[in-house]
Parts: structure tokens; C-alpha cells; sequence
């Protein structure tokens, strides 16, 4: 299968300043340097990334960026309009349609 078909799956869990977020950013990154889909999902400590400068560049980029609607609830954090707010379906939806998924906790 051709890089460029590949579909990348990506969940973070870990508030913005773990070093996760920097992983799934290089991670982003190259996938889509290379032509490939990638699908970032914020959950949990990780909702309050959702917007950051490098992740909504990436997503003007072509990353679909999706953030946990009730992680947002639970911190009192607003709904963003710049990414897909959503629950646990989407992100069942995203690690059964990827071909690699990896989670940083």
C-alpha cells in the first residue's frame, strides 16, 4: 500500500505540556509530509491543546482534529469551532478506519 493511502490514527490523552503532544505533532507531520491521512483525537487532559497554534496549522494542513466534547464539559472548557467535537464513537470510528492508531497517554 502506497504511504500516500495510509491513514494514520492518533489519540492524546496527556495535558499540552507532556512531551506527548510534541510526539503526536512530529507524528502529524510527517504522515502528512508523505501524502498519508492523519486523525488526531484529544481526550481527557489533552482537550485544552485543541487550540494551539501548531495543531490548528497542521489541521489547515488537512488534519482532521477532533476533541472529546465531554472532556471539554468536565473541564469547563468551551466547545471549540475549530476542530470536531465528539465522543467515544468517533474515536472507536477512527481506530477501526486507520492503518496504524497510536495512543499517547
Amino acid at each position: 500500500m502506497a504511504l500516500a493511502s495510509r491513514k494514520l490514527g492518533l489519540m492524546v490523552s496527556t495535558a499540552p505540556d507532556h512531551p506527548n503532544l510534541d510526539t503526536a505533532l512530529g507524528l502529524s507531520r510527517a504522515a502528512l509530509d508523505a501524502g498519508g491521512d492523519v486523525y488526531l483525537y484529544l481526550i481527557d487532559d489533552a482537550v485544552a491543546a485543541v487550540e494551539d497554534a501548531r495543531l490548528q496549522a497542521l489541521a489547515e494542513r488537512g488534519l482532521k482534529l477532533f476533541v472529546c466534547a465531554y472532556g471539554c464539559q468536565k473541564r469547563r472548557l468551551p466547545l471549540s469551532d475549530r476542530a470536531t467535537n465528539c465522543g467515544l464513537v468517533v474515536l472507536t470510528d477512527v481506530i477501526n478506519g486507520t492503518d496504524r492508531f497510536i495512543a499517547l497517554n
